[in-house]
């Protein structure tokens, strides 16, 4: 616990048994309470490196939902244990759980309701290694989205974020894509709601064994970002009611 807080890791997990164990061994057990390993139907042996590691709450979905229908597990499981601060880490090894403490911090002051760690303060993104289409489609995007969200992130697109638990059960994920753009579509849905959103800095790294999806996913991904800013600022101005904006029930 930190500061009185319940703090819960959500692993979203397809094919991370070369990573995980790595991710796992930095995550800060000093104050994180409970870990949840979602296995999305991987073909490696991802469950079984969980058990050796001891992850208590493993959920393994005997069909492949998509990287939204996995998160859609991890933070239904994340709330039904109680978690005061949910934080989603892949654990591809591409972002440190050592910054676990300070975005749990952040939160757990009452700071912020939602914070993101950023690739792109700091220059983080190319440090790592992000290939160079990528990090000017996320530059491109993240000012699309800035305009018509009327926000100022750096980013949208990172895979580590913590939300107190009351901002996650205050909209309606169940609906939103099983597909990337679902990560698009909780910040749309969070903003909506009229939360803030913290930013911290956060190196990045790129190599063979950390997850990435290959150019035609990018474009579809791109896609799905544009059609969600689109449909936030309809929203916003009463021109069409969006199901994403659905209060829960």
């Amino acid at each position: 616990m930190l500061n009185g807080k319940k703090i819960s890791v959500v692993l979203p997990a397809y094919n991370a048994a070369r990573t995980l164990e790595r991710t796992y061994n930095e995550i800060p057990f000093d104050i994180v309470d409970e870990v949840v390993l979602v296995d999305d139907n991987s073909k490696d042996d991802t469950v079984e490196q969980g058990r050796r590691l001891g992850i208590k709450h493993i959920i393994k979905h005997e069909v492949n939902k998509g990287y939204g229908g996995n998160q859609k597990s991890c933070y239904k499981k994340a709330l039904e244990l109680g978690g005061d601060i949910v934080i989603m880490l892949h654990p591809d090894y591409q972002y440190t759980p050592k910054l676990i403490m300070a975005i749990s911090s952040i939160i757990a002051n009452d700071l912020y309701p939602v914070v993101l760690a950023s690739r792109i303060l700091g220059m983080g993104a190319l440090k790592g290694g992000m290939p160079m289409y990528k990090y000017i489609a996320n530059r491109f995007l993240t000012f699309f989205e800035n305009v018509l969200l009327g926000q100022k992130l750096s980013e949208y697109h990172t895979g580590y974020r913590a939300f107190r638990s009351d901002v996650i059960s205050s909209i309606d994920f169940s609906n939103n894509s099983d597909d990337f753009v679902f990560d698009n579509e909780m910040i749309s849905q969070i903003f909506m709601n009229g939360y803030e959103i913290a930013e911290i800095t956060c190196p990045t790294k790129y190599f063979k064994e950390a997850s990435s999806i290959n150019f035609a996913r990018s474009m579809k991904y791109g896609r799905g970002v544009l059609r969600v800013s689109l449909n936030h600022r309809l929203h916003k101005w009463g021109l069409i009611k969006s199901k994403l904006y659905a209060k829960v029930k």
